[in-house]
């Protein structure tokens, strides 16, 4: 008969536990409640019954206890997260959306402290808020960590408020790093299936050196619970913007300038890139900073301040996060060259339009309009009974399309009549004639596609791949 055999004991053991960094933890963390007095509205109409009815004087009472005036002002109550990171200052760092409208914060402590939380100031962008309390005696407080070296496995821990329930210590692992969920202009998102619920937004990820490396703010939740997909603030991220917050009460961050797209596998081929990279440059603002340095629409950045611009959307944050006022070197891709230009940054107004313009002389009335179809597009030179057909403001110029024929990549690529070609191949074109000799240089050049810098009737410009086919 075979002798029983033991499990291997670390087996049996389960996972290292992670009570003492959990208990050291603790009461750094801190529930924030919040009240707001909001304007309510009747939801429920009193049946109608008649005058004099013995149910008149029953309903009256009831509805008017139940509904107390139309307009009657009532006080709502929201629950959230947050972790002192001074705490001889008592600052708290909570989201935005937290405290967002609150008329009263109050920070609930481990040990039972409700101490009231002004605002220091706040971010929309980036979901940041920072609160200050008064306490009697320094707070204990964790630092910001290094978010950049968390690798996806690592093992990272939750402590939050979810659903109210206080001190919830969950675990789990870095699931993805730089997730974009469409939230803001700088998402660079933490993914972790450590459970995070309603109530955790604004609480600490902690790495398990017990360093902050995330601010919890959002979850991907078809039933409102946790799922397994949830998303931080990166320390990185986060850093500056409460040092700024702290400072001036406001963020202040780095301007280019430009208004970029993303570099597609068919644009960059019709660029002659090797790889799909960079941010492919559609506008410039007049008199902003890549203006004055002479950064053209067509350029791609695919260097910014010594880092590498794999993707568009690196480029806002690399931007956001660099002084105003330093002299930044800028490596651009124009016409298959690498060109190095240097740009001083200025800050970003909150109202800032960054938009390109353009101006040329107007078309002579009595030249008669050239038409001509290419890549599957009617086109013409832009005349004043054309710019008053399609609407197309006087500042735009170039060649315009009449007609787009269905089952064409220009199709495809949602080019309309109406629309304005300025460039081809980062060549600027005045007729439909030039358009062609440009196509037919692409064509003999090997190409398989075009770059089209196109205008709306309204001015908008974007760049649009459109694959060369022979007639």
């Amino acid at each position: 008969m075979a002798a029983f055999q033991p499990a291997d004991t670390a087996r049996a053991q389960g996972p290292v536990s992670v009570a003492d960094l959990a208990e050291d933890l603790g009461d750094a963390v801190v529930n924030i409640s919040t009240a707001q007095t909001v304007q309510g509205r009747r939801s429920v109409p009193m049946p109608e019954v008649p005058d004099g009815s013995p149910f008149q004087e029953f309903f009256e009472e009831f509805f008017n206890r139940q509904n107390p005036g139309e307009d009657q002002a009532r006080r709502v109550q929201s629950l959230g997260s947050g972790f002192v990171v001074d705490g001889t200052e008592g600052i708290i760092i909570t989201n935005n959306h937290v405290i967002e409208g609150a008329d009263e914060i109050t920070a609930n402590f481990n040990d039972g402290t409700k101490l009231k939380a002004e605002i220091i100031g706040t971010d929309e962008k980036t979901d940041l808020a920072v609160l200050k309390v008064e306490p009697e005696a320094p707070l204990k407080a964790v630092s910001l960590g290094d978010s950049d070296s968390i690798r996806v496995g690592d093992w990272v821990m939750a402590i939050g408020n979810p659903f109210g329930l206080g001190g919830t210590v969950t675990v789990g692992i870095v699931s993805a790093r730089n997730r974009d969920i469409n939230s803001g202009p700088y998402d660079n998102f933490i993914q972790t299936d450590a459970s995070i619920n309603r109530g955790n937004s604004g609480g600490p990820l902690f790495d398990m050196d017990g360093n902050v490396i995330g601010i919890n703010t959002a979850i991907i939740s078809p039933s409102g619970g946790s799922i397994g997909i949830g998303f931080a603030i990166p320390a990185k991220t986060a850093t500056r913007v409460i040092e700024q917050l702290r400072e001036f009460g406001e963020t202040r961050r780095g301007w280019l300038g430009v208004r970029i797209q993303e570099v597609t596998d068919e644009i960059a081929e019709s660029l002659g890139m090797d790889e799909a990279m960079g941010a492919l440059v559609a506008g410039v603002t007049d008199d902003g900073p890549a203006a004055k340095a002479e950064v053209e629409p067509g350029d791609v950045i695919v260097r910014f301040d010594g880092n590498e611009v794999e993707t568009m959307r690196e480029l806002p944050r690399m931007v956001a996060e660099t002084a105003i006022g330093k002299d930044v070197e800028v490596i651009v891709l124009r016409k298959g060259e690498e060109v190095t230009i240097s740009v001083t940054l200025e800050r970003l107004e909150e109202n800032e339009i960054e938009e390109a313009s353009a101006t040329t002389d107007d078309q002579p009335e009595d030249k008669p309009a050239e038409k001509s179809k290419v890549l599957g597009m009617m086109l013409a030179e832009l005349d004043d009974a054309l710019r008053k057909q399609f609407s197309i403001e006087e500042g735009v110029t170039g060649v315009v399309v009449t007609e787009v024929e269905p089952g064409t990549s220009a199709e495809e690529k949602r080019v309309i009549a109406g629309d304005v070609i300025k460039e081809v191949a980062q060549e600027p074109v005045e007729t439909p004639a030039d358009v062609e000799a440009q196509v037919e240089k692409l064509k003999e050049d090997g190409r398989r596609s075009a770059l089209l810098l196109l205008a709306n009737p309204s001015g908008d410009v974007r760049f649009v791949p459109v694959r060369i086919e022979d007639e």
